[in-house]
């Protein structure tokens, strides 16, 4: 038998005869076999380009040109047959789901930590003068009582201000003395002189007494004499006023200094006696970490060590914690989905991984209204909310920062209606599903009751309605514009 290219050997219509053979071929035999191997389309299609293309570069004569166009037309036909018939194979190959009506389980599993319900922060004490050095401190998960210390500090600065401001109100004390005595001196001054100048006036009046019986020139004398001695006695009494003021002006400044100083060592003895900072309540010591030791620097993951004796410190600055292990509780992390079916009050079943085979009770406590966000932007995607658990019973043995599984019992839904959660997608803005119709799939809204991880509750279907599990929209996109076999659809509706 003779191949195809023999015939082209032996004449110019030998490309013509073995393009129009390959197009017939092409029709038929695609039909049947694209459903079984996607890629025959394109091995097809790239096949027949070879073939015109090697038609055109042949230089055909007129009647060879017609029936090139007209081979072209059957070419172009016999593609179109390729891809309708897969076109109908991919619309055959959406799975889908059924309505199915039962019970669900809204109980919601996820992993919490356990953490004390009050916390003591135990810090530097506010003093000023610069940093403080930590000269004891008690060991992280040390059992403490209140009113016992935890961490002491080095109070030789503030022993030295004490006795400054000892040494300060004596000083002060000694000028209230001086000053008092100083008074009483300038007093005793004043007296002795008032007497003299009344005295005097007594005198000069005695004197004016005998004007009658001296010269006119010794009575004018004795009249001005006594004139004098009374400015003299009201310039005194004034002088008098003046130094008892006076007086009682500067022992107010010496009592306010001593008062100052009296102050400033109450305040240093009380900085002596907060270098020793006291646990207020009963519970485990937390120390914290050294941000300071890196001078500074920081990056995330990087490991700081704890604050230890002999650490510098700021006043002010947090140290140690004291956790009340007595009322512990425990914070976890819920699920968009799951938040819908939780509220307060429902009961929680908690296994703590350190404490294989025992199962604590416990409650629902609050459920955030808001997600929670990561400052940093990894992790899961989905939306967190925040919950708390409170244990109904305190134990000891329970210790902050263990990690508990939380099996929050919700109930179930009963006698609901529902579909895999891939069966539910959105479209504009609103859940839908393709509720098929014969070949072809059409967007039903639906409404939606409960939904867990794995199953959505709806209603506006009835039982055994078939859906499609995947977006009967988005894989006819994918399918027209794939060049080569078709690209895998997208499963998953709704989060």
């Amino acid at each position: 038998m003779e191949s195809n290219h023999d015939c082209i050997s032996r004449g110019r219509l030998a490309p013509q005869r073995v393009i129009l053979s390959e197009a017939k071929n092409l029709c038929i035999s695609l039909r049947v076999n694209s459903a079984k191997d996607p890629r025959i389309s394109r091995s097809a299609t790239e096949r027949n380009a070879g073939m015109l293309r090697y038609a055109q570069h042949d230089r055909p004569s007129k009647f060879g040109r017609r029936i090139n166009g007209l081979l072209l037309a059957l070419l172009l036909s016999g593609i179109a047959c390729v891809e309708s018939g897969w076109s109908q194979e991919v619309e055959k190959g959406v799975p889908t789901t059924r309505v199915k009506r039962g019970d669900i389980d809204l109980n919601v599993h996820t992993m919490g930590e356990l953490r004390p319900v009050r916390t003591a922060m135990l810090a530097a004490p506010p003093v000023a003068g610069g940093t403080l050095q930590i000269v004891h401190l008690a060991k992280p998960g040390t059992p403490v009582k209140a009113g016992e210390v935890v961490i002491e500090f080095d109070p030789s600065e503030q022993q030295y201000n004490l006795e400054q401001n000892r040494s300060e109100l004596q000083e002060a004390e000694e000028e209230i003395t001086k000053a008092k005595a100083d008074a009483a001196v300038q007093a005793a001054k004043d007296e002795v002189a008032l007497l003299k100048a009344k005295y005097d006036v007594r005198q000069a009046e005695l004197d004016v007494s005998k004007n009658e019986l001296v010269s006119a020139i010794d009575a004018k004398k004795n009249l001005l004499t006594l004139e004098e001695a009374k400015r003299a006695v009201a310039q005194l009494e004034q002088d008098i006023k003046s130094h008892s003021a006076s007086n009682r002006a500067g022992l107010a400044v010496a009592e306010e200094k001593r008062h100052k100083a009296l102050l400033a060592m109450k305040q240093a003895q009380q900085n002596i006696e907060n270098m020793r900072v006291r646990s207020p309540i009963d519970g485990l010591v937390r120390v914290r970490e050294n941000q300071g030791a890196a001078g500074g620097f920081f990056f995330t993951g990087m490991t700081l060590p704890l604050y230890r004796e002999g650490d510098q410190v700021q006043p002010g600055e947090i140290v140690a914690h004291v956790l009340d292990t007595a009322h512990m509780e425990l914070k976890a992390k819920i699920n968009e989905a799951d938040r819908a079916n939780l509220k307060p009050g429902e009961p929680v079943e908690v296994k703590v991984d350190a404490l294989p085979g025992e199962v604590f009770r416990a409650s629902v406590k609050t459920v955030a209204g808001m997600a929670s966000s990561d400052m940093w932007g990894g992790g899961d995607s989905a939306r967190k909310f925040d919950a708390t658990v409170e244990l109904e019973k305190p134990d000891p043995r329970l210790r902050a920062g263990f990690t508990a599984e939380l099996a929050i019992l919700s109930g179930q839904a009963k006698n609901a209606l529902y579909l895999p959660r891939q069966a539910l997608f959105e479209k504009n803005g609103k859940p839908v599903v393709y509720l098929k119709k014969g070949g072809q799939f059409e967007p039903r809204e639906v409404k939606i009751q409960y939904r867990t991880e794995s199953r959505v509750a709806i209603e506006g279907l009835p039982e055994g309605t078939e859906v499609a599990l995947v977006n009967p929209e988005q894989r006819g996109k994918k399918t027209s514009t794939a060049s080569g076999p078709l690209a895998p659809a997208s499963v998953g509706g709704l989060r």
